[in-house]
């Protein structure tokens, strides 16, 4: 007999061995079609996997988070063996499913093109009309390298070889074509549907070396139906719409050149934007009495090592040579400096907590090819804290800090807010006992402080776990800004102490915290979620006074300088040009108010008010206006 237990805890037994298949159909005919893989014990396996023990199993639908990645690998197969099929000769390597999508790396002599798209889909659509069967197979290393090599897959055979030899070979066949997968898969092509389209080409390598042979990367995007597939291909266009480098540049922001590759040049406007967001934030430090320090750029390697930042982070960090052969290091993140200045005479608990804040410039030595724009870049400046506290100020600091951050987030237009508990990674700092102790108290303020949380394995940082603030825009993109990591491994490890009630020295509790993660990355996160049309507290140019003729310059003026006085940030426009042209040109470059006046609004003491993305104006007393704009205008309380 084996025993199934399903997710709603009822148990189902059955003669003999068994398969997800028939477990589903045994439910229901229902089930049984829209079932796409099982998880036994919480491990992914084919519907076809024989259950010959008793287990939990989860039937894994067609409507199942889950189901994207299957999907998404079935049907980079599906794009492989269409490529094969219409182009003899391509050799194939790897094709994971991958965020939104999935790709399939090719070596083949002459180039594809996005031209040949359109033939490879069609042959994709029709190895989903075939329904072809999907089986698993286990074969013998030895065996399944002469299959690749009569195949004349010399990547596949090669790659049969580096697999180490406790691992079990498995090879999925659909029709006559074949490959090397550990699965799981669909039972059939037909499953996958059409929901798919082929994005983009670029280039690999081998194994990711540049020293082995070139392959072409084809990408693709699948989704469970036509409708989830159109929406996000709208998304696509929508991100394009939004892009911040190129709002960047018609907005007059910023700009980033070769010679500077991963530094960011602020122009006036954008530098504007930037100092509106730290006077904000600094504010709202102050009101929630955190104190703000400065540290140095440039750090003598001896303290990186002690921290344990130079074993763990090197490669990411730009170093410079001193005299007496001395190495300094600039800095890539706050936390090192902020102990010492902790450590600097002597601290009571009574002291505690202690919410040291730093708008720290950073800088990591990113690879070339990962920079974009304000999001990637090797020049940042963090909104960084850290808050130094005794274990049992751990849970009411979290919730604190937790309702700062929501509220910040708000004021800057994000709703929605996802939160992610991030445990223990492979490479990291500190013993066994002391990750319990840090993950428990995390886990408990995390549950205190009410917030709703998945978890995600293996991404806490190397010397604590943490939370990750997930912001969705109005897209439906996210975006990871804020964390809140424990660390009882870095006071350790730079002697910092203070004196507790017993009058001896002891080890504080090392919050490491961001919410806006780094003033750049924000700031195009804050660019593309309006799509350039911030919020008027933080527009970089609030409005333009726009003249119809020269009659009303003189009192343009006299309109410019009163709400220059009211605090907000307003440009004055007497160019000799039409106002439909001033009118255009402005609505351009995103400026939220325009108003227009003339000889009659001279005469009456008006303006005519026009907003950006409307198609009416609204003629406003002088006053009234100011009252009313200057209110608007007003940074969140």
């Amino acid at each position: 007999m084996v025993a199934i237990t399903l997710p709603d805890g009822s148990v189902r037994e059955y003669d003999g061995p068994v398969t997800g298949e028939q477990v589903a159909a045994s439910i229901g005919p229902g089930l049984a079609k829209a079932a796409v893989i099982v998880k036994i014990d919480g491990e992914q396996r084919d519907l076809s996997f024989q259950i010959d023990r008793d287990a939990a199993l989860q039937i894994i639908t067609r409507d199942h988070e889950d189901a994207l990645d299957v999907l998404r690998h079935d049907c980079a197969h599906i794009l492989a063996e269409a490529v094969q099929e219409l182009f003899p000769g391509t050799q194939i390597t790897f094709g994971p499913s991958i965020e939104d999508g999935f790709y399939y790396d090719f070596h083949r002599e002459a180039p594809f093109t996005p031209e040949d798209f359109e033939k490879i889909e069609k042959r994709m659509a029709e190895i989903v009309d075939r329904d072809e069967t999907i089986t698993r197979e286990v074969w013998s290393r030895e065996d399944a390298r002469r299959l690749f090599e009569e195949k004349n897959e010399t990547f596949k055979a090669e790659h049969v070889d580096t697999l180490p030899d406790d691992v079990e070979i498995t090879l999925y066949r659909q029709g006559d074509w074949v490959d090397l997968c550990t699965g799981p898969h669909l039972p059939s092509t037909g499953r996958l549907g059409k929901s798919f389209k082929l994005m983009k080409l670029s280039g690999s390598y081998w194994r990711g070396d540049p020293k082995n042979p070139q392959l072409q990367r084809m990408y693709g995007t699948c989704w469970r139906t036509d409708k989830e597939l159109r929406a996000y291909l709208h998304r696509l266009e929508e991100a394009e719409k939004r892009d911040h480098r190129r709002l960047g540049r018609e907005m007059n922001l910023f700009h980033i050149q070769e010679e500077a590759a991963g530094s960011v040049f602020w122009h006036p406007k954008g530098w504007t934007l930037y100092r509106t967001c730290e006077t904000y934030m600094r504010r709202r430090l102050d009101a929630a009495d955190y104190v703000e320090v400065k540290t140095p750029q440039l750090v003598d390697r001896s303290l990186w090592e002690r921290s344990g930042h130079w074993e763990k982070f090197r490669e990411h960090m730009f170093t410079a040579e001193a005299e007496h052969d001395r190495v300094l290091a600039l800095k890539p993140m706050n936390c090192p400096g902020h102990v010492q200045i902790f450590r600097q005479g002597t601290t009571s608990h009574r002291n505690l907590p202690i919410r040291m804040a730093e708008f720290g410039s950073c800088h990591r030595n990113e690879p070339s090819g990962a920079l974009h724009g304000l999001m990637r870049v090797r020049a940042f400046t963090q909104d960084d804290a850290h808050i130094f506290c005794t274990e049992d100020q751990i849970v009411s600091e979290t919730k604190q800090f937790c309702e700062l951050l929501l509220s910040i987030y708000r004021d800057f237009g994000f709703d929605e807010v996802e939160v992610k508990f991030s445990d223990r990674p492979d490479v990291r700092a500190g013993e066994d006992s002391v990750w319990d102790q840090a993950e428990a108290a995390l886990m408990t303020a995390t549950e205190a402080a009410g917030l709703s949380f998945t978890l995600n394995p293996g991404e806490g940082a190397f010397y604590g776990p943490k939370l990750e603030f997930v912001l969705k825009d109005t897209i439906g993109r996210h975006w990871q800004c804020g964390t809140l990591q424990v660390d009882f491994v870095l006071p350790e490890r730079l002697d910092a102490a203070y004196i507790g009630v017993d009058g001896e020295k002891h080890r504080p509790v090392m919050l490491h915290r961001a919410i806006l993660g780094s003033f750049e990355r924000f700031i195009g996160v804050l660019i593309e979620h309006y799509a350039g049309r911030l919020p008027l507290w933080l527009a970089p140019v609030q409005g333009a006074i726009a003249t119809i003729t020269s009659d009303a310059d003189d009192y343009a003026k006299e309109v410019a300088a009163a709400f220059t006085t009211a605090g907000m940030r307003f440009s004055l426009d007497t160019r000799n040009e039409k106002i439909n042209y001033k009118v255009r040109e402005h609505s351009v470059t995103k400026l939220p108010l325009i108003l227009v006046v003339g000889k009659q609004e001279a005469e009456n003491r008006t303006v005519a008010i026009r907003r950006l993305g409307g198609k009416t104006q609204e003629i406003v007393a002088l006053d009234d206006a100011l009252n009313t704009l200057s209110k608007e205008a007003a940074p969140p309380q």
